[in-house]
């Protein structure tokens, strides 16, 4: 994707790549982070002049603090931020996204389980007309029981929510920042990609959908997979489609 900068001196119109925010959310995934940051930093480098990383350390009890001090103190195009304790996904994400201050958006987790080199895939789909690029998974690099847990998630926010993507749960988005001036996010918690994708589909964005891999986790675990967490996380989604479908507060 290219900006028309108008013309200049020679009167030739000169042309520019958006610059990007690349914005890792992070909880204890000091096995990983390391790694993604700096396979980010030769990707983005390879698509923009302009370009930042941003990541969330969500309280993380592990080493995953350490790591970024190290990076962000070799790597001035680093900016690092800390909650003092877990607030939640959500609260991450929506710290992450205020905090990014370039063109574009692309966020994804810090565990590892998507190659972030294909953040190439999304960034040349970006076009013209298009609002966002959302990655959605080739085949899902999980034991089966989080793949029927996740399948059977996809389904519930799809109907209730009718959500039209072909994979609500996958966390590989390039998204424009001016998106964020129109649609402002409220769930603390792993909801917020519902919220997120329905409010951006309420507001006539222009979403084109890309197959990226998924891997299998290979340090830390999913904070998502947990009796007690699922079912806190059904309260909400049923909260959410109060709000969004019943009263749908967000269109006023």
């Amino acid at each position: 994707m290219w900006i028309n900068i108008g013309p200049n001196l020679d009167g030739i119109h000169v042309t520019r790549k958006p610059s990007i925010s690349v914005f890792f959310p992070a909880y204890n995934d000091g096995g990983t982070i390391g790694s993604m940051v700096l396979i980010a930093l030769a990707t983005v480098r390879e698509l923009t002049d302009e370009y930042e990383v941003v990541v969330v350390n969500d309280g993380s009890t592990d080493y995953t603090a350490a790591v970024l001090k190290e990076l962000q103190r070799n790597h001035p195009s680093v900016k690092i931020i800390h909650h003092d304790q877990n607030r939640g996904y959500g609260a991450t994400l929506i710290t992450g996204f205020s905090n990014c201050t370039k063109e574009t958006i692309f966020y994804t987790d810090g565990d590892a389980q998507y190659d972030v080199r294909e953040l190439s895939l999304l960034f040349a789909n970006l076009k013209e007309g298009v609002d966002w690029v959302n990655g959605y998974k080739i085949s899902r690099s999980d034991p089966l029981h989080r793949k029927i847990i996740g399948r059977i998630y996809h389904w519930i926010a799809s109907i209730f929510f009718r959500l039209n993507l072909r994979d609500v749960d996958c966390d590989f988005r390039l998204m424009r920042r001016e998106m964020f001036d129109r649609v402002q996010l409220k769930s603390q918690d792993g909801v917020i990609c519902v919220e997120m994708i329905k409010k951006f589909q309420d507001a006539g964005f222009h979403v084109v959908e890309v197959p990226v891999h998924h891997f299998f986790r290979a340090y830390g675990k999913s904070q998502f997979f947990n009796f007690r967490r699922i079912l806190r996380i059904m309260v909400h989604l049923t909260r959410l489609w109060w709000e969004l479908m019943i009263r749908k507060s967000h269109r006023r």
